[in-house]
């Protein structure tokens, strides 16, 4: 059979199968799943086009069984993967003692502030950056990155001094070393 004549029958089993694979799928696999599995079920296809039987409605919906069958084993050892890696390190937790609402008067303040200091703050604090690592994040110079840095620090200084003046605020210390 000629590449050609392969292509054309392709096309026509997959244009028998596609909708009724993807109705299959729909009732079974999350939304976000169905066009991946789809995909690999495709692919299935396309590599055992000589061994369809004349019945290939049926046996692609069993193609795709048996894919995604195989995302939802790859989902489990992901999953078993990220639950190895927070028993071996895990993320720092802040417990319900040490709560004094700081993280929440922070995270207003942030979003009061426009995206791009937000970023730079968030680079500079969070993810604990010097200002010419900020610059390749952000693909800018060192020079602007330390503009940035300094305007974003004084507007944020500024939303937090308005923040203070509400209810309910709490007293938060400036990193020092920086």
């Amino acid at each position: 059979m000629s590449h050609a004549d392969r292509r054309r029958r392709f096309e026509e089993i997959a244009r028998d199968v596609i909708e009724p694979v993807r109705r299959y799928l729909a009732r079974r696999a999350h939304a976000a799943d169905v066009d991946d599995v789809v995909s690999e079920t495709l692919l299935a296809l396309w590599r055992r086009l000589d061994d369809i039987p004349a019945e290939h409605i049926a046996w692609a919906i069993g193609v795709a069984r048996l894919q995604l069958a195989n995302t939802e084993r790859a989902a489990r050892r992901r999953n078993r993967l990220t639950n190895r890696i927070r028993t071996l390190d895990p993320p720092p937790e802040t417990t319900a003692d040490t709560d004094d609402g700081t993280d929440d008067a922070v995270r207003r303040v942030l979003a009061s502030l426009r995206p791009a200091d937000a970023e730079v703050l968030r680079l500079w604090s969070w993810e604990q950056l010097e200002p010419r690592e900020i610059a390749v994040v952000l693909g800018v110079t060192a020079n602007a990155a330390t503009v940035r840095l300094h305007r974003a620090r004084k507007r944020f200084a500024d939303a937090w001094r308005k923040e203070a003046a509400s209810p309910g605020h709490v007293e938060v210390k400036e990193r020092s070393g920086r």
